[in-house]
């Protein structure tokens, strides 16, 4: 395939649902780790083109959503520092914290700048040499490895006003957390496209060996998807959990490897806080102590109040998979896409961002 309407040839579509509606005799539910494959599935309507026994499940797969309220009240008090610079990613800037968002931060005279990566943060650190700049690094094994790379070329520039508050967090030990928690009955897992790319396949494997379950890695196009639900129906049907790569064109066995160096060189594995499963070890990249000198939380100490989570607002509950959107007393009554309350509102990968975008309520 070379074309992107090859992904959406609606005769192979038919086919291929054609299968998963013949192969699937069984209720299964299945779970998308990546708010990319929520939009997707959305967008191209496929929940309503699905069997009744196959239930799509949103998961935690969105690094603007999952970031903890703690973590944000802690930007926005770096923000409100004198002389800072804080760069972060556009959706970041509406997600309410516990007393508002990094937009209204700005609004009070905060210098707080939208960019589009820890490239161009670090653009704006060398043409501000007196002040410092602190990137908001947030992001999943798809963006570390750029972040890792841009603190490389600070340090080799010696632009000692470029700091990050490191947010990145890791995919694998947060799909471990829902399934430990057993509050969602999983089949079966779609594997993310883009993390996968960087972490490989292989990666997943605990998933058919420790849990007993199948795992689908998938792109982002109609075919993808149907591939991938087709793929991970077959296996619950035969009872032979694996892992299935049906993104081949993209993901190797074993990952990107230079990507993977990239973090490892520049990070080490932490705790790592997220909004609806709370601290879960081993999930996040902290700075290595050779990397501290860039490191914004050591610099930077600031006091922060506990945090507050939006009253009657059910996003976590949402990034578990226990409830769906519309079951959020909230949603599209109170808080909107104009007047977000969560951030499975603000964020393009929003689970409650794709209801409301493709009227799924």
């Amino acid at each position: 395939m070379k074309y992107i309407d090859e992904f959406r040839d609606p005769e192979k579509a038919q086919r291929l649902l054609h299968l998963i509606h013949k192969r699937s005799t069984h209720p299964v539910r299945l779970m998308e780790f990546c708010g990319g494959h929520t939009h997707a599935i959305f967008k191209f309507g496929l929940r309503q083109l699905l069997p009744c026994t196959v239930t799509l499940l949103s998961g935690p797969g969105c690094p603007v959503c999952v970031t903890a309220s703690s973590d944000l009240d802690r930007a926005i008090a770096m923000a409100h520092l004198p002389g800072v610079i804080v760069a972060t990613f556009g959706d970041m800037m509406r997600v309410p914290g516990s007393n508002g968002t990094l937009q209204d931060a700005k609004a009070q005279g905060a210098d707080v700048r939208m960019v589009y990566s820890s490239l161009d943060a670090l653009s704006i650190a060398r043409a501000n040499p007196d002040r410092p700049l602190i990137f908001l690094a947030i992001g999943f094994e798809t963006t570390a490895p750029t972040v890792a790379a841009a603190i490389l070329q600070a340090q080799e520039e010696d632009v000692d006003n470029f700091f990050i508050l490191s947010l990145h967090k890791l995919t694998p030990p947060a799909t471990k957390a829902i399934l430990d928690a057993g509050e969602v009955n999983l089949s079966g897992i779609i594997g993310p496209g883009h993390v996968t790319t960087v972490i490989g396949a292989d990666s997943w494997n605990f998933l058919p060996n420790d849990y007993g379950i199948p795992c689908a890695i998938a792109g982002f196009e109609p075919l993808d998807i149907l591939w991938a639900i087709y793929a991970l129906v077959d296996m619950i049907e035969a009872h032979t959990p694996a892992v299935s790569n049906r993104y081949a064109r993209s993901v190797r066995p074993e990952g990107n490897r230079r990507a993977q160096e990239l973090m490892d060189q520049v990070f080490q594995i932490g705790p790592a806080e997220w909004r609806g499963l709370g601290v879960v070890p081993s999930s996040g990249l902290l700075l290595r102590e050779q990397y501290r000198a860039f490191d914004a939380a050591l610099h930077f100490p600031v006091q922060i109040s506990p945090s507050q989570e939006p009253a009657g607002c059910r996003c976590g509950e949402v990034l578990r998979g226990v409830t769906e959107p519309p079951q959020c007393p909230l949603f599209a009554r109170v808080c909107t896409p104009e007047h977000p309350i969560g951030p499975c509102m603000v964020s393009s990968e929003g689970a409650c961002a794709a209801y409301m975008q493709y009227s799924e309520a």
